[in-house]
C-alpha cells in the first residue's frame, strides 16, 4: 500500500511538471500576439481533456495570473464535480441577461482562479456558441482575467469545439493514448482546420511517463543523491599523443617579479587578510584545522 502512495506521488510530479511545461509552450507560443483564451477538447470521450483542462487552470493561477475556467461542454458537465464547486447560476443565464457576469463566476481552491459553470439541459448548445452574445461574453471576460479556458465536448460527436476555435487565441488537442485511434485524431485535426481554428498542439495523455529510475528515486528519497547510478564513461577519441618532451634542466628558483600593469588597465587590488580557498577540499582541510587547534 505504501507502495502504491509513493507510486501515485510520483506520478502527481511528473503530470505537475508537465503542466508548467505546457503553460511555457503557450506562453511562448504567439510573442507578438500572445494567446489568452484556450479552447481544450479530444476526438473521442474519456481522453481525459476536462483533467487536462482543469490542471492548466491551476498552473496558470498557480504563476500569479487571474484564471477563468468555462464550461463548456454542455451535454456532459464534469467540471463542477471534479472541483466540488456547484454555483447557483450558469453559463446560460449570463447569456439571457438574468444574471450578471460576475454573480455567476464563482472562486475556486486555488488561488486566482475562477469557474463559469452551464446549467444541465441547454437547447442548442452550437447555436449558443455561435451567437453574438457569447462572442461578447468572451471579450468581456478577458477584460477581467488574464486567461480565459474552455472545457468543450469530443469533436468526434459535436461541432461545439469546432464553432468555439473560431473565437479563441488556441486551441489544445487532447489525445489519449490507446484511446484514440489514428484516423480519429486526423479526422479531428481536418476539422479543427477547416474551422480555421488556431491549433496549438496536442497533449499526450493518459500515458506512462519516460522519467528515469534516477528521477523518480530523487524524489522519492528527498533529493538524496547516494543511490544514483555511476555514469558510464564514454570511449575516449584516439588522438594522436604528441612525442614526450625531455626532462626539464634543474635551475634555481627564481625571485618573484614585480608585474606591472599594462598601459591603460588599472592593477587587480589583492585580497586583504585570510584568502578563501579555492575548493570544497580545502574547504573542508581548514575547517578542521581550526577546530584542531
Amino acid at each position: 500500500m505504501a507502495k502504491k502512495q509513493k507510486k501515485v506521488g510520483i506520478d502527481q510530479i511528473h503530470m505537475h511538471n508537465a503542466v508548467k511545461t505546457l503553460v511555457a509552450n503557450i506562453k511562448f507560443a504567439s510573442v507578438d500576439d500572445p494567446v489568452r483564451s484556450v479552447l481544450v477538447t479530444s476526438s473521442v470521450p474519456n481522453e481525459g481533456k476536462t483533467t487536462v483542462a482543469i490542471a492548466l487552470a491551476e498552473a496558470f493561477a498557480s504563476s500569479g495570473s487571474s484564471v477563468l475556467l468555462v464550461e463548456c461542454d454542455m451535454r456532459r458537465r464534469s467540471v463542477a464535480n471534479n472541483l466540488g464547486i456547484h454555483a447557483r447560476n450558469g453559463l446560460y443565464s449570463v447569456l439571457c441577461g438574468q444574471t450578471a457576469l460576475s454573480d455567476a463566476v464563482v472562486a475556486t481552491s486555488t488561488r486566482g482562479m475562477y469557474f463559469l459553470d452551464a446549467e444541465p439541459q441547454i437547447p442548442n448548445p452550437d447555436a449558443l456558441l455561435s451567437s453574438k452574445r457569447f462572442r461578447k461574453m468572451t471579450d468581456s471576460v478577458l477584460e477581467s482575467f488574464d486567461y480565459v479556458i474552455f472545457d468543450t465536448p469530443p469533436l468526434s460527436a459535436f461541432v461545439d469545439a469546432a464553432v468555439l476555435s473560431t473565437l479563441v487565441d488556441g486551441t489544445l488537442l487532447v489525445v489519449g493514448q490507446n484511446v484514440v485511434r489514428r484516423d480519429e485524431l486526423a479526422a479531428s485535426r481536418a476539422q479543427l482546420e477547416k474551422a480555421g481554428a488556431n491549433l496549438l498542439g496536442a497533449v499526450m495523455n493518459l500515458c506512462q511517463s519516460e522519467k528515469s529510475e534516477y528521477y523518480t528515486e530523487y524524489y522519492s528519497r528527498g533529493g538524496d543523491d547516494s543511490g544514483a547510478p555511476a555514469p558510464v564513461a564514454a570511449p575516449a577519441p584516439s588522438i594522436p599523443r604528441p612525442a614526450p618532451r625531455p626532462a626539464p634542466r634543474a635551475a634555481s628558483t627564481p625571485a618573484p617579479r614585480q608585474s606591472t600593469p599594462a598601459q591603460g588597465f588599472k592593477p587587480i587590488p589583492q585580497p586583504s587578510g585570510k584568502i578563501s580557498p579555492d575548493t570544497t577540499a580545502q574547504f573542508i582541510a581548514s575547517v578542521k584545522a581550526g577546530q584542531s587547534k
